[in-house]
């Protein structure tokens, strides 16, 4: 199933950069958006996505404005805020005419993700969580608070090696030079994308997000799906237990040897698990 890369110009004149997997068969199912998180990328999705495809759902994965392709505004014209980007993604999500769709965030990213699905319930069909902040207790790592440090942060922002540094930081492997090379072209291209990622870490509103999460995610009551990296340094297993506990339609399951960025670390346990949860009648 191939998966196919497109751009979407809407009339604030952003242009996002997407990802797009379509079955092929008769069956349709509702359709699956991916958000990716910090400093990743769509590209992330790239092994997953065809497995969705296949199980009859459109498979969407953007990058977010200011990340991977898709436009790098200045902070004049987009202030890089939670709310900036749930409202951007609002403005995408609405050029389609979905009644309803499945939601899957990952990492500092997938926050601005969560945060729409908590202000858009009737829009999500379906809930799926990898590795995201989800507690007030959450600390913005040290490998991603030094790129919005002052001085260190400008320059550091404009190294294309930060991302291998980031994601190989987060992950529990040595990641691909196939893969690296797709996540470093932007940096190498224009010093926007750097630009960007500092404005988007320095505007994070960490303890506010996390506290609106925690609170919403209580009185969540669509299906949702947990999946979490054990060996992810940044964000702890118990953390998503906690969460669990709290929610009334939630399930988890833990991966070993996984961390940070399960789809990124280990594709086809992602696919293993997010799978049955999709096909699963919902009543």
């Amino acid at each position: 199933m191939a998966v196919c890369e497109r751009t979407l110009e809407l009339e604030d004149s952003m242009e996002w950069f997407y990802r797009e997997a379509s079955p092929s068969g008769a069956e349709e199912r509702e359709p699956v958006l991916l958000l990716h998180g910090i400093p990743s990328q769509s590209y992330s999705w790239q092994r997953v996505m065809p497995a969705l495809a296949e199980q009859g759902h459109l498979t969407i994965a953007p990058d977010w404005i200011g990340a991977g392709f898709s436009s790098y505004p200045d902070t004049s014209e987009f202030s890089y805020t939670p709310a900036a980007f749930v409202d951007a993604l609002s403005a995408f999500v609405n050029t389609w005419a979905w009644p309803q769709f499945s939601l899957v965030v990952q990492g500092f990213g997938g926050s601005a993700g969560l945060l729409y699905a908590l202000r858009h319930p009737d829009r999500i069909a379906r809930l799926i969580v990898l590795n995201t902040p989800l507690s007030t207790s959450v600390k913005l790592p040290w490998k991603l608070k030094q790129l919005s440090l002052p001085l260190i942060g400008d320059m550091l922002t404009q190294d294309p090696l930060l991302v291998d540094r980031s994601l190989e930081g987060g992950g529990f492997y040595v990641v691909k030079d196939e893969d690296l090379n797709v996540y470093r072209k932007p940096f190498l291209t224009t010093s926007a994308a750097g630009r960007a990622l500092l404005a988007t870490l320095r505007n994070l509103q960490l303890p506010a997000v996390t506290a609106e999460i925690a609170a919403g995610l209580i009185n969540w009551q669509q299906p949702t799906f947990i999946l979490w990296g054990a060996n992810d340094p940044w964000l702890p297993v118990t953390m998503a237990e906690t969460t669990v506990q709290q929610m009334s339609k939630a399930e988890l399951k833990v991966l070993d040897n996984v961390g940070h960025y399960p789809q990124q670390d280990w594709p086809e346990k992602v696919i293993e698990h997010v799978t049955p949860f999709l096909r699963r009648q919902v009543f």
